[in-house]
C-alpha cells in the first residue's frame, strides 16, 4: 500500500491503517524521544501521546513536509514539553539584543567517541541542549528551533553558538582527562 493512501485510511480514522503507520514508525520515534529524556518509560510515554496527537490532529497534515517529518516535530515538542513540565521554572534571559556570528566548525579531536560527544551533548544546560541537539542531531535550521522552542532566530543561534562552546570545552576536558 502506497504511504500516502494509508495516511488517506488515517484521516478516515481506519484504525487498521493507524496500526500499520504506528509499527512503520514507532522504533524511530522512539529514538528521537530517547535522545531528549534519556529515560526508556517517559520516552515510550511520549511516544504514546505523540501518536494519540498525530491521529487526532490527522486533518491537520497537508502533506507538504514527508508524514514522518511531520511526526517527528509532534515527538520533538511533546518530548520537550515533557523536559519542561519536569523542571523547575528558570528566569529567561533576553538574547534578542546580541549578535551573533555563525561559526560552522565543529571539529572535535580524533579521540573524542561519538558516545562522549552525545553525553557531553547531555550535559549542557537545558536551553543550549535542546538547540544544540535540534540543530546537530535532529537537523532543523534555526527558523525551526526558533519555532519549535517558541524563541527568536536571533536567540536559536546565540544559543547554538554558546552550546557548541561549552561542548568543546566540555569535550577538550574530557580529552585531556583520558590522556593523565
Amino acid at each position: 500500500m502506497l504511504h500516502s493512501e494509508l495516511v488517506a485510511r488515517c484521516k478516515a480514522n481506519d484504525r487498521k491503517a493507524q496500526l500499520k503507520l504506528y509499527k512503520h514508525y514507532c522504533e524511530g520515534m522512539f529514538c528521537v524521544a530517547m535522545r531528549f529524556l534519556k529515560n526508556v518509560d517517559d520516552a515510550e510515554d511520549v511516544l504514546q501521546e505523540s501518536f494519540i496527537k498525530a491521529f487526532q490532529k490527522m486533518e491537520q497534515y497537508k502533506g507538504e513536509v514527508t508524514f514522518g517529518a511531520w511526526l517527528k516535530r509532534i515527538v520533538v515538542n511533546g518530548s520537550i514539553d515533557f523536559l519542561k513540565s519536569k523542571r523547575e521554572r528558570t528566569v529567561a534571559l533576553d538574547e534578542g539584543y546580541m549578535h551573533v556570528t555563525d561559526d560552522d566548525n565543529w571539529e572535535v579531536d580524533e579521540g573524542i567517541g561519538l558516545e562522549e560527544v552525545k553525553n557531553a551533548i547531555a550535559s549542557l544546560s537545558d536551553k543550549y541542549k535542546y538547540v544544540v541537539q535540534l540543530f546537530l542531531v535532529e537537523g532543523y535550521d534555526h527558523s525551526e528551533i526558533a519555532e519549535i522552542l517558541n524563541i527568536s532566530e536571533t536567540a536559536s543561534r546565540t544559543r547554538l553558538l554558546r552550546g557548541k562552546g561549552q561542548l568543546k570545552e566540555l569535550l577538550k576536558t574530557l580529552n585531556y582527562g583520558a590522556r593523565s
